[in-house]
């Protein structure tokens, strides 16, 4: 494996390979620095694309019978599994994420490429008809390399929802680790290459995002770029993208709503909000970080959240507590400087908007603000952080243009035990994805992605297997024309 001493390697083309330059890794819960990794440059993005394009020239993954690459998946899958006890530890330690949560997260890695393996061999063209003169049919080629840039806040999860699929469909990926929480993610490679990926299939490299980012979306022999991340660092890998025409798959966050009408069941609520936007820190793309209330039970469904925030035991993740440090003393101090501005802005702080006392790493209280309003920048911009906007509305259309008052659109959600109205939600909320009654209701079989400035394209779900692969129609005609 990577770890030496605590100083892990970047993988490149099947090999362990150092650096001169480290990036030292923080334990959020301490704020101290407890590992380092070598710090990958522009010669190392240059080494991983050589070695991706050799495997993709080589047609080692699209020679075969699909069901081979099937196979091999599958034994990712496992091997995932096999690595999560040790695995998972470091996850929450570089991340801050509770040890359940962590061990969550590789497992879910695993249902990836078990799902994905799934429909290796099913990726199927069609026949089309263009009269008894002519056979034409389609088939689908991979795209070649997809570059991938992972964020810190779901690394593993993150790395392998888009790298399951780019390898299903036969491409060679070269992912570009974040810098804060780059260590679990390079399990990823070891169980890859103890399943059998041939060398050159997976890179991945952590560096500073303006140097091996730029260098790896930048390169001309790109062939796909996938982005999580912030809106500002998209649109700029969108301007680098353009310059060589490289299909993009963007997700750039969200300030997603979730709609609560007076026939609501409490309990459900409850469990969401405290899923939607404590988990993680509330460090989640999708969180559920505005709540719109029906007025007539507004003043009961914030006495009621804000007991449960404030019954939330803080502490680190390693010992599984229920809200868990942010992942950095920047993140920390910008989530503070939000809340600042929500109270200055006339927003009513219900509980929270503060560091605990006593602790020494990175948390934030669980913060809940009431009477938020359509004009303040707690309504608008995303936190990225455990803070709740909740504010009132009186009827359904004020409740959807509420919901749809931002420029965002990952997901939404509404709290009803009116099917019809439910019905009404999912085609009047603007968002790649609505959950009814339960917030991240879905899974891996589901789509994922966004409208506006939450990017577009899709993960996630059989709909995403088709970005990693490019359409090619072939037509012939099989008699000669008529003399």
């Amino acid at each position: 494996m990577t770890d030496m001493n605590n100083n892990w390697l970047n993988f490149i083309g099947g090999d362990w390979v150092d650096a001169s330059n480290k990036i030292e890794v923080y334990d959020p819960a301490t704020g101290e620095a407890f590992a380092s990794i070598a710090r990958a440059d522009t010669d190392d993005v240059e080494r991983a694309v050589v070695a991706a394009r050799a495997c993709v020239n080589s047609g080692i993954l699209t020679d075969c019978r699909p069901v081979v690459r099937a196979k091999m998946m599958s034994r990712i899958a496992d091997e995932i599994r096999n690595i999560v006890d040790v695995a998972a530890p470091l996850l929450s330690q570089e991340n801050g994420k509770s040890l359940d949560d962590a061990r969550e997260e590789f497992l879910i890695a695993a249902r990836y490429f078990d799902y994905y393996g799934g429909m290796a061999d099913k990726i199927e063209g069609k026949s089309i008809p263009l009269g008894e003169d002519y056979i034409d049919f389609t088939y689908y080629e991979p795209v070649g390399i997809s570059a991938q840039i992972v964020p810190w806040n779901f690394p593993v999860d993150i790395c392998a929802r888009s790298l399951a699929p780019a390898l299903a469909a036969g491409n060679a990926v070269i992912v570009k680790s974040p810098e804060i929480t780059p260590l679990a993610i390079t399990w990823l490679a070891t169980a890859c290459k103890r399943a059998g990926l041939p060398d050159g299939a997976l890179s991945i490299l952590c560096g500073p995002g303006r140097e091996v980012g730029n260098a790896l979306v930048s390169h001309p022999d790109i062939n796909q770029i996938i982005f999580t991340g912030s809106v500002p660092t998209g649109q700029s890998i969108l301007k680098a993208a353009a310059e060589h025409a490289v299909p993009s798959v963007m997700e750039l966050g969200g300030k997603s709503a979730a709609v609560v009408f007076p026939d609501a069941d409490m309990d459900q609520l409850l469990d969401s909000v405290r899923w939607g936007i404590f988990f993680n820190a509330g460090q989640v793309c999708s969180a559920m970080s505005r709540l719109l209330v029906h007025r007539d039970i507004y003043d009961d469904v914030v006495a009621r959240v804000m007991q449960l925030a404030k019954g939330l035991r803080i502490g680190a993740g390693i010992d599984n507590a229920e809200l868990t440090p942010v992942v950095s003393a920047q993140q920390q101090q910008q989530i503070l400087s939000i809340c600042d501005r929500a109270c200055s802005e006339g927003a009513r702080l219900v509980t929270g908007g503060q560091a605990p006392a006593g602790l020494q790493g990175y948390f934030i209280e669980p913060t809940v603000f009431a009477d938020v309003t359509p004009d303040m920048t707690l309504f608008t911009e995303e936190v990225f952080g455990p803070v709740l906007a909740i504010t009132p509305f009186d009827t359904e259309e004020e409740a959807w243009a509420l919901a749809n008052g931002t420029d965002f659109g990952l997901v939404a959600g509404v709290f009803t035990h009116d099917l019809t109205r439910s019905i009404r939600a999912s085609r009047a909320l603007r968002a790649g994805q609505v959950f009814v009654n339960e917030w991240y209701a879905g899974g891996v079989e589901t789509p994922f992605g966004g409208l506006g400035l939450s990017g577009f394209g899709r993960e996630k779900g059989q709909e995403a297997l088709y970005s990693y692969v490019n359409t090619k129609n072939v037509a012939i005609r099989v008699t000669s024309p008529a003399k």
